[in-house]
């Protein structure tokens, strides 16, 4: 698909994104009547909301929007209409924006429902309802307090924790540090006044998240929590101040919730399937594993920080998540929690991408001698002792690389290998 990537459109927010955003509208209102918007804390969330509501009300919908809200939220929003559409850009950097679209049950548009939105817009393939035949547009009250409302059903008992939470600026800054106040805690907030000028880097990794580890290691707190910039993601810190990376934040979930079997990314540690869960395992993107766990599962999530609980919705929820970590300190401490994990070395990193595809590495990549290969995205090659996954992003133009091994020598090793044959092929 030209215009959608693993999580929707999403582009430098320019011209071409508000002309882009009012075909889309008219595409999504062409077949969706009644659709509900919101949109992150982004400086051009307005403009490009406005193009994509113009589209839908041209198209003849009616639509209610929602205000600054996280996707998680609008998700739940949707229930009451036959779509949801959000402007975000989720994790990418504070120039950027987009596109999101949901199902009434929270899913993502699926693969078919992409192609078709994406049909229309390249075909030009959309019409203008008459003057008489177009809706009226108006505001959407409450989703906020209703997401509040629909996680504290499932946490009822107060939690008497200290808890730093780093919303980024970003969507997360209206509900997470009110629902945890909600739920007992003493919250310390970092960067949680809404603004399009996120003060840090607004993918909630390691590297990005200095200021919550020290101030949770400084003031004693029992846990840290992040999110990115629409907080459909959710990353965290123990009570010891270290970073809890996805990989366990995965097992923690999965464990504490006993689930039997869960969906996950390719990318996810070995562990997982070491440990004793049923895994089945998708392309990375969240969509991917919201469209798995509508077959089944019990939990699903992706090491990037997005956890899906399909009893409360099938979209990441970054709220729900923080609210069930705080949960899990509650009863025991996440150090002693986390330590109990199993890991191996892992390396995640990327390569800015001028156009190479990454199946031109196929040939090159083989010399590497794998014992199998599989394409479920991009190229992963497994070995005796690790594997090696190159794939291309579905939200930024880079190439992805991931290297796990059972000792850190073999995942270096595998990590710059890959790194020098691309190198190679692009000096070709």
């Amino acid at each position: 698909m030209q215009l959608f990537g693993s999580s929707g459109i999403r582009r430098v927010a320019d011209k071409s994104l508000v002309e882009l955003a009012l075909k889309a509208g008219l595409a999504v209102g062409k077949d969706y009547g009644e659709v509900v918007v919101g949109s992150d804390t982004r400086t051009s969330s307005d403009a490009v909301k406005d193009a994509f509501v113009s589209g839908l009300l041209m198209a003849g919908a009616r639509v209610s929007d929602g205000g600054v809200m996280p996707t998680p939220t609008l998700a739940l929003a949707a229930r009451e209409f036959q779509a949801g559409a959000m402007i975000t850009a989720s994790h990418n950097p504070p120039e950027y924006n987009g596109i999101k679209l949901l199902n009434s049950d929270g899913s993502a548009f699926d693969a078919n429902q992409r192609e078709h939105i994406e049909s229309l817009i390249l075909t030009d393939s959309l019409s203008v309802v008459p003057w008489d035949e177009m809706k009226s547009s108006g505001i959407h009250h409450g989703a906020i307090e209703a997401h509040i409302e629909h996680i504290l059903r499932d946490f009822p008992d107060k939690l008497k924790l200290k808890v730093v939470i780093d919303c980024g600026c970003g969507a997360g800054s209206v509900i997470t540090p009110d629902l945890l106040k909600r739920l007992g805690c003493e919250v310390v907030t970092l960067n949680c006044h809404p603004s399009g000028f996120f003060p840090r880097p607004i993918e909630p990794t390691e590297a990005n998240l200095g200021d919550l580890i020290e101030a949770t290691s400084e003031l004693g707190a029992d846990l840290g929590i992040a999110h990115d910039g629409d907080a459909d993601r959710m990353m965290a810190v123990d009570d010891k101040g270290r970073f809890i990376s996805g990989d366990k934040l995965l097992l923690l979930f999965a464990q504490q919730a006993e689930a039997k079997s869960i969906v996950t990314t390719i990318d996810a540690s070995m562990v997982v399937d070491e440990i004793g869960f049923s895994v089945t395992r998708t392309r990375v993107g969240d969509i991917y594993v919201s469209e798995e766990l509508k077959r089944g599962g019990d939990f699903g999530g992706e090491p990037s920080g997005a956890w899906v609980f399909p009893d409360s919705s099938l979209c990441p929820d970054g709220i729900y998540a923080a609210a069930q970590l705080t949960a899990i300190a509650g009863r025991q401490k996440l150090s002693r929690l986390v330590d109990r994990i199993p890991c191996y070395p892992i390396l995640r990193g990327s390569i800015i991408n001028e156009g190479m595809a990454v199946a031109n590495l196929a040939e090159q990549l083989m010399a590497l001698k794998p014992l199998s290969v599989s394409e479920v995205d991009g190229i992963k090659l497994n070995f005796a002792d690790g594997w090696l996954l190159v794939r291309a992003s579905g939200t930024e133009p880079k190439i992805r690389i991931t290297a796990e091994a059972r000792s850190e020598a073999r995942a270096h090793q595998l990590y710059d290998r890959c790194v020098g044959l691309i190198g190679q092929c692009e000096g070709k």
